[in-house]
Order: C-alpha cells, then sequence, then structure tokens
C-alpha cells in the first residue's frame, strides 16, 4: 500500500500540475535569463539544483562502488541480485545526472565522501550474514535519504532538466527501498521494516 501510494504520488509529480511546473524559477538569482516570462532558460540553476546534483551524484558514487563490493561479498543470492541491480540502476542514473551537471557546469565529486567512506569502512570489517544484514540496513537508510532528495529537487529545483530527471528516478529509489526492506526481513527472519 505505501509504495503504490508513493508510486502514484511520483507519477503525479511527474504528469500533473508539478509537470507545468517544471523548471519554475524557485529560490531563481537576479542573473538567471529567461525563455520566457516565468520560465529559466535551459541549465539556469538555482542552489537546490546543485546541492541537489552533488548530492545526488555524491549518493550515486557510493551505491556503484558498495554494490561493487556486495556483489563479490555477500553471502545470500538475493543480496548480490540486489547490488547488482545498484551498479546497473544507480551507473546509469549517475551517467544521466553527470550530463546534465556537465550542461549546466555543475561540479560533481569523483570520490566517496567522508560518510560513505566510513560506511565502506565498515563493510569491509564485515563478513557473512553480518555483511549482508550491514549492506542491506545501510542501503535503507540511503534510499530513504535519496527520496527525500528526489522529492526536493521536484519540488524546488529551478533547472527542467535536472527537475524530470529527478521526477524519472524517484519511483525507481522507492522500489529500490522496497526490495531492501523485503530483504531486511528475510536474513533478519523479522519480516518487518525498519526505518530510522
Amino acid at each position: 500500500m505505501i509504495r503504490t501510494a508513493a508510486i502514484l504520488l511520483a507519477a503525479g509529480l511527474a504528469t500533473g500540475p508539478a509537470a507545468a511546473q517544471m523548471g519554475n524559477p524557485a529560490g531563481m538569482g537576479a542573473d538567471t535569463r529567461m525563455a520566457e516570462p516565468g520560465k529559466p532558460a535551459p541549465h539556469q540553476t538555482n542552489n537546490t539544483d546543485r546541492l541537489f546534483a552533488q548530492l545526488a551524484a555524491a549518493g550515486g558514487l557510493a551505491e556503484v562502488d558498495l554494490g561493487e563490493m556486495a556483489r563479490d561479498r555477500a553471502d545470500a543470492q538475493g543480496v548480490r541480485d540486489f547490488a547488482e541491480m545498484m551498479v546497473r540502476d544507480h551507473g546509469d542514473a549517475n551517467a544521466r545526472l553527470a550530463e546534465l551537471a556537465e550542461a549546466a557546469r555543475i561540479p560533481l565529486p569523483q570520490e566517496l565522501d567522508p560518510d560513505h567512506q566510513a560506511l565502506r569502512d565498515r563493510l569491509e570489517g564485515a563478513d557473512g550474514v553480518a555483511f549482508d544484514l550491514a549492506y542491506i540496513r545501510a542501503q535503507i537508510v540511503e534510499h530513504q535519504k535519496t527520496a527525500q532528495l528526489l522529492a526536493w529537487e521536484v519540488d524546488a529545483g529551478q533547472d527542467g532538466d535536472i527537475q524530470r530527471l529527478a521526477a524519472d528516478l524517484l519511483p525507481v529509489v522507492l522500489g529500490h527501498l522496497e526490495r531492501a526492506q523485503a530483504l531486511n526481513g528475510e536474513l533478519s527472519g523479522a519480516g518487518v521494516r525498519i526505518l530510522p
């Protein structure tokens, strides 16, 4: 039920009245060029767009890096399959974001930030089921953060292309979150969802 509501919300954001607002001038700078009155020209970013791109790139970079680690080290086949999905889906999203960021001249991180490096270090110290649980539980938290970040960009961004990317990725990330929660239940035997 929660997944269905979230997907409907994301679809509504992408196709409903919010889609008409893509490229809105929220927090726009005085030097923003306009395509027409009230509609910023392509690649006119605001602070939200720039912060979103940098945070999303940092998270996406970590998803691929940690996914590659988990794909090779996880015990459970379901965790290995999930990790492969992270490498594929977040790798594709990273490429799309990098293209838009380059067009908008937004610099993106090229290495893990301190928080994701600390997570990587913790995972390197775990083996077997402990590794699988630590990885999947971290994925739940990371995907909750990413879903909030995507919704924030859809709501407050100015660059229409970056907003549309966020709207496209939101249902994918919610699907990843649901799968991670299910895997956590399978691995722990609890069958419950973990919330931070």
